[in-house]
């Protein structure tokens, strides 16, 4: 087959989630046809064979497609979303791809995407990219030339606006916490299928480097991968909250030496490792509820 048809086929690939992560940064199944093409003609003028990361390059490129015509939106503002548009579904014929389904489960729909448009567009574009489709901090802080621990304030910052927005998400804050506590449980106990069962086929886990320094792969992706690393572990995780979301804190002689977050929708989608101590000072930490403070 030549280049330019492979090239086009791994594309093909990954249309469904590309198309997904433009809706939920558009609103608008027509410009999120249009963000996916233009993301297209990116790739097929880059050198391809310098891509380590295909499915990162190109989530991270619609995602700054999207950055780009939101902040023309902002400076001329128009109407935003379709209103009577739901989430993209598959055309007629296109597989089912699971990855897009998992993320589909969160049934975020249009009350979503009202307040969505409350953020401003740096705002959204972090809280989509990590919240919806766990691209790691490192990644988005390179597309808005950022620090990562900037990018993580940002993300907590278009959180809690978000949550202020009204009950948007299925998955509430409570069940959340319920997740990642049962998820604790099953490690420290080694029970294996209890932590298949609580993550999503996809999950991704991801390290920071100084996680990677003391034994962690820096990217780990697959129920079973991921459910294999902790299984038996979490000896020392606390249940915590990171930035107002459900996470967990390893805490050694009085300090936290690792941070571990959380995206959960029905299952767990995706797990963060923060072991880098100036990461770790940035985060807003509290092990009781928040709301309570």
């Amino acid at each position: 087959m030549h280049d330019a048809d492979l090239l086009a086929r791994r594309f093909e690939e990954h249309r469904p989630r590309l198309r997904a992560v433009a809706h939920r940064m558009l609103g608008s199944g027509s410009e999120a046809e249009d963000a996916v093409q233009d993301t297209w003609l990116r790739l097929s003028r880059a050198d391809a064979d310098r891509i380590d990361n295909l499915g990162g390059w190109l989530t991270t490129t619609v995602g700054r497609v999207c950055l780009d015509r939101l902040r023309a939106r902002t400076a001329r503002p128009e109407q935003p979303w379709d209103a009577d548009e739901g989430e993209p579904g598959p055309t007629e014929g296109e597989p089912v791809d699971p990855e897009r389904e998992a993320v589909r489960t969160e049934s975020v729909g249009r009350a979503l995407l009202v307040v969505l448009d409350t953020l401003a567009p740096t705002e959204r574009f972090v809280f989509v990219l990590h919240d919806m489709f766990a691209v790691s901090f490192d990644e988005i802080a390179s597309v808005v030339d950022r620090s990562p621990a900037a990018v993580r304030q940002i993300a907590s910052r278009a959180r809690r606006r978000v949550q202020l927005g009204g009950p948007v998400r299925e998955t509430d804050p409570a069940r959340q916490r319920q997740v990642v506590e049962a998820f604790l449980a099953a490690s420290r106990e080694g029970r294996f299928d209890d932590l298949v069962t609580l993550l999503d086929p996809h999950v991704v886990l991801r390290a920071d480097p100084a996680g990677v320094g003391l034994g962690a792969r820096a990217e780990t992706r697959g129920s079973a991968a991921v459910a294999g690393f902790f299984n038996g572990r979490a000896q020392g995780a606390v249940p915590a909250y990171v930035d107002a979301a459900p996470g967990a804190v390893v805490v050694v002689d009085g300090q936290v030496r690792i941070v571990l977050t959380f995206v959960v929708t029905d299952r767990i989608i995706a797990i963060e490792a923060v072991a880098d101590p100036e990461h770790i000072a940035a985060l807003d930490l509290a092990t009781g509820d928040p709301a309570a403070r």
